[in-house]
């Protein structure tokens, strides 16, 4: 069994550690500084739970002693000291965060170490980044690469048609920061919000705009090789306009406080969601001008024994699936790993990953 620590017992913290614990592969201590959070953790005896503030540097630094790998489900502004608590305890390090500079910082902190330090293992960044390039690795040249993810309500009921389902902070910071993108060759930075579109998948109609964070390092990897590449968030339409009221008119993109308060205390948080994911590259191909698409939708259901939203499913199983493929060997065992140079193939057959393949999904749908 492999030691791991998990930071933060929130609720794609306490989906990691089931999961992780109930494979028989690992053992996980999940920390936190809640004592409420921690009391909702499974009891599993592969689990244990101790409360721990991350900001004492000791108290961290003995909790990663001994630890194969730690995987941080806390929020982005504090992953820039785990980060440096993985490279100072020699530690594999996994995170969530779709915050582009925390990254930025990351990728800095990994470049002489002796472990892997892999940012940004979730959905989005994350999956998308992996089919994205397994998609765009089809053609002889790449013309453009459109990602598309949504974490969404199955039954919208108010005026945003949206349920929180996952970290606000994390939402709010993908609603208010830079992204970015690629256009005409060039990485590019474009705000947050705009360049809204609508498209219809499964009779259902959309809408997407452009969102913080979603590209990961992509657009470093492929800057130059593609004429346009950008990542938008999915949202059921009219999402969108009321948001930039709030940001813009209400100006509470500068007063993030009270906007995490209304958020929190006026859009109920549901278990009952969908992931939508839509990828799509267009290029060539022996000549030919081509598309090649994933499409899939996720619903909230069992994993490990326990009833998970469809966030927590396939955020949790992004990581889990990153860290064992990297405890079999299948990932660099030291250094900055970029999610784009994970294969799919392989992310697909793991045992956490295997959620995300379309065709074993409809196959147990119509089993």
């Amino acid at each position: 069994m492999k030691d791991v620590l998990v930071i933060g017992a929130g609720k794609i913290g306490g989906a990691i550690a089931a999961m992780l614990a109930d494979t028989g592969d690992y053992k996980v201590a999940v920390v936190d500084r809640s004592s409420e959070q921690l009391a909702n953790i499974d009891h599993h005896p592969a689990i244990s739970t101790a409360p721990l503030d991350i900001t004492d540097e000791a108290t961290l630094q003995a909790a990663l002693k001994g630890k194969f790998a730690v995987l941080s489900a806390a929020p982005f502004h504090l992953t820039g000291k785990i980060a440096e608590a993985a490279l100072k305890g020699q530690v594999h390090y996994l995170d969530l965060t779709e915050d582009v500079a925390s990254t930025r910082k990351i990728e800095a902190l990994a470049q002489n170490a002796e472990r892997a330090f892999i940012p940004q293992c979730g959905l989005a960044p994350g999956f998308i980044s992996i089919v994205a390039s397994d998609l765009a690795s089809r053609f002889d040249s790449l013309d453009s690469v459109r990602m598309r993810v949504g974490a969404l309500p199955q039954y919208p009921s108010n005026a945003l048609n949206y349920n929180l389902t996952w970290s606000t902070d994390g939402l709010i910071n993908e609603y208010i920061e830079p992204c970015d993108a690629i256009v005409e060759g060039k990485q590019v930075s474009v705000p947050a919000m705009e360049e809204r579109e609508e498209f219809s998948l499964d009779g259902v109609t959309y809408e997407a705009f452009n969102t913080s964070g979603g590209l990961g390092t992509l657009a470093k990897t492929l800057e130059g090789k593609v004429r346009t590449m950008n990542y938008r968030t999915i949202r059921y339409p009219g999402h969108q306009a009321i948001i930039k009221a709030l940001l813009n008119d209400f100006n509470l993109k500068n007063r993030r406080d009270v906007l995490k308060d209304l958020f929190e205390n006026a859009l109920p948080a549901t278990m009952q969601d969908v992931i939508v994911i839509f990828a799509t590259v267009c290029g060539w191909r022996e000549g030919r001008y081509l598309q090649e698409t994933y499409a899939n939708k996720i619903y909230a259901g069992m994993f490990a024994g326990r009833k998970m939203s469809a966030i927590q499913i396939t955020t949790a199983a992004g990581i889990a699936t990153i860290l064992d493929l990297l405890a079999h060997g299948r990932l660099s065992a030291k250094g900055f790993v970029r999610q784009e140079e994970i294969a799919l193939a392989d992310f697909l057959s793991n045992r956490f990953g295997k959620v995300y393949d379309p065709d074993l999904m409809r196959m147990r749908q119509a089993g």
